[in-house]
């Protein structure tokens, strides 16, 4: 099975729309601060977004490792296990980070502004995921899956300040 690091490589269409409106680039993998696990797992920043966010794998193994997003501010959440998990709720919900009460009715109002200044968002969305072989989830089960995700398993990835022994505060709370 080809990874979808690669696949996101070798699909332009895909690696435009993770670019924008997903905010997802591979080429941006350095956090730009020293960053550690609390429990001491390994932690590999594999991609970014254009504030200076980061995703980081985390743990020991390959693209099915849990993924961990630190924003510039401070602020870190486990938003995924695995990739594939990680780029549908990129490709299903890239104001993901806006969503704060993770509703049905707060997407409809994000996507309806990202539609606005991008009409064909829904064609490119799935030509993107068809792509890189990724079905696609409804709005509600990923906003659902990614709260699921951060507020549980999530509590076992603290991302800690390496220099100030401090850790990051939770991007997304109960």
């Amino acid at each position: 099975m080809q990874s979808l690091i690669t696949a996101i490589y070798e699909h332009a269409d895909a690696a435009r729309f993770l670019a924008w409106p997903g905010d997802f680039d591979l080429d941006r993998g350095d956090h730009g601060e020293d960053v550690h696990l609390a429990s001491g797992a390994a932690l590999e920043g594999f991609a970014g977004d254009g504030a200076g966010g980061t995703y980081f794998f985390c743990g020991d193994g390959g693209e099915e490792r849990p993924v961990l997003y630190a924003d510039s501010g401070g602020g870190a959440a486990l938003v995924a296990i695995g990739l594939p998990e990680l780029l549908r709720l990129l490709l299903v919900a890239p104001w993901w980070r806006d969503c704060r009460a993770f509703t049905a009715e707060e997407s409809g109002e994000l996507a309806a502004e990202y539609v606005e200044d991008m009409p064909d968002l829904a064609v490119r969305r799935d030509r993107a995921a068809e792509a890189l072989g990724l079905d696609l989830p409804t709005e509600a089960d990923v906003l659902a899956r990614l709260r699921e995700v951060a507020t549980d398993a999530g509590q076992d990835f603290i991302l800690i300040l390496t220099p100030e022994d401090e850790p990051y505060d939770p991007l997304i709370k109960i």
